[in-house]
Order: structure tokens, then C-alpha cells, then sequence
């Protein structure tokens, strides 16, 4: 029987090179800032008031001017009165410490896709920051509660940036004031047609009371009472 040498070494299968997949970056993050609006925001607050009663088809009785909101709005310390909270994004972070006497707000948002603003420049708020939208509320007192509250007058976001989280954060930043000061309630209004408005308040736990209507005596009828004193 023939001998027979040992086995020629296999030879070793090669490993395949994987290429790994270029991977495109996930989501766009912007940077957003809260801060309590002061004079020198006038023309972009006045801007965006105009905007807002276009957006609610009342540009009819919009008579507000720079000046008017410039002598009516900051006589106060913030939430005392009248208070503006501003929301402004930046494609970079805003440089840290306060503004004002209060600190700001400041979160990180991860979109899908860029925003494209065409109304950057007319908003910008310095460096590559661009003003996004406003909330103006101030106190009231809930009767039935026995604790003041926050009365929501106008809360507004720019069109390119709505459906992006921007209007639940300046509601978010009311409401968390309000527990802050230890108050019991937050009302606001919405027109009865807007729908939209109706399911995004629902979902951020708003009770709606459908029997209220909501009355306001403004122009002639109201300096109609001027001689009653």
C-alpha cells in the first residue's frame, strides 16, 4: 500500500472587503431660543402681530403700530403684566449666559429637512439667528379656583416653521412658568373655524369648553361707559 504524504494545506478562502456606506447625516438639527421679548423687538413683534391676524382673517381691526407696542407693553417687570416670550432659531448655538433678568430657554431640534425661510433677513435677530414666532400672555385670576393664572392673548409661529414642535414649545415655556409661580390655570381662545388649532391644543391636554362664547366691548362701544364715573 503506498504511502501517502500529508494533506497540501488548504488554501485560505479570502475575506470579502466590505466598503462601508456612506451614511448622510440623520435629521437637520437647528438651535431654538425662548427669551423674554423687550423693546427693542417692536418692529419684529409688530411684524408678526400683523402676520398673525392675517393668518386669523381679522387684518380688519389690526390697528396696533410700533409705537403703541412700544408704550403699552414694557412698563412692567416680566410676568407681572403684560409679557412677550420670543422664539428665535439659529443653524449654531447661541452663545450661553442670560439675557435680560431672566435665563432663556434653549433646546436642540432635529428636523428632517432644512426649513427654507424666504423671510430670513426681515427677521433676522443678529448673527444667523431668525426671530420664528411670539406668545403674549399675562395674569388673571380663576374665581372658581381661588389662584391666579396666565391669560394667553396671541401665540404665533411663522408658516415655514409650523408643525416642527415651535408652538408647543412656547406654550410649553408658559405653562411651566405658571406652576413655577405656583398659579392654577392657562386659558386662551380659538376661533371656532380653525380645526388645526382646536387638535393641537387637545394634544397637549387642553380642555375645550364648547358652551363658551366670548364677548369684548372695544371702540365706540366701549368709550360709550367714558362719562359713567
Amino acid at each position: 500500500m503506498a504511502v501517502t504524504g500529508p494533506p497540501s494545506p488548504q488554501t485560505p478562502t479570502p475575506t470579502p472587503t466590505i466598503t462601508p456606506q456612506e451614511t448622510a447625516p440623520i435629521g437637520n438639527p437647528i438651535f431654538a431660543r425662548i427669551r423674554i421679548a423687550n423693546s427693542s423687538d417692536v418692529p419684529h413683534l409688530h411684524k408678526l402681530m400683523y402676520q398673525h391676524a392675517a393668518s386669523q382673517r381679522l387684518t380688519h381691526i389690526f390697528s396696533a403700530t410700533e409705537s403703541s407696542l412700544s408704550a403699552t407693553l414694557f412698563n412692567s417687570p416680566p410676568f407681572q403684566s403684560f409679557t412677550v416670550l420670543l422664539l428665535e432659531v439659529s443653524p449654531t448655538p447661541f452663545p450661553d449666559g442670560p439675557v435680560g433678568c431672566h435665563p432663556p430657554i434653549t433646546r436642540i431640534v432635529n428636523l428632517d429637512l432644512p426649513i427654507v425661510d424666504p423671510e430670513s433677513k426681515e427677521f433676522g435677530s443678529g448673527g444667523e439667528a431668525v426671530v420664528v414666532g411670539f406668545v403674549l400672555f399675562f395674569p388673571n385670576y380663576g374665581v372658581f379656583l381661588g389662584k391666579p393664572g396666565f391669560y394667553i392673548e396671541s401665540l404665533y409661529t411663522r408658516e415655514c416653521y409650523r408643525k416642527k414642535g415651535f408652538g408647543k414649545m412656547l406654550l410649553s415655556a408658559v405653562a411651566a412658568q405658571a406652576v413655577k409661580m405656583g398659579y392654577g390655570k392657562l386659558d386662551w381662545c380659538v376661533l371656532g373655524w380653525n380645526a388645526n388649532a382646536f387638535g393641537f391644543y387637545k394634544k397637549m391636554g387642553a380642555q375645550v369648553f364648547e358652551e363658551l362664547k366670548m364677548c369684548r366691548l372695544t371702540s365706540d362701544a366701549l368709550q360709550a361707559y367714558e362719562s359713567f364715573s
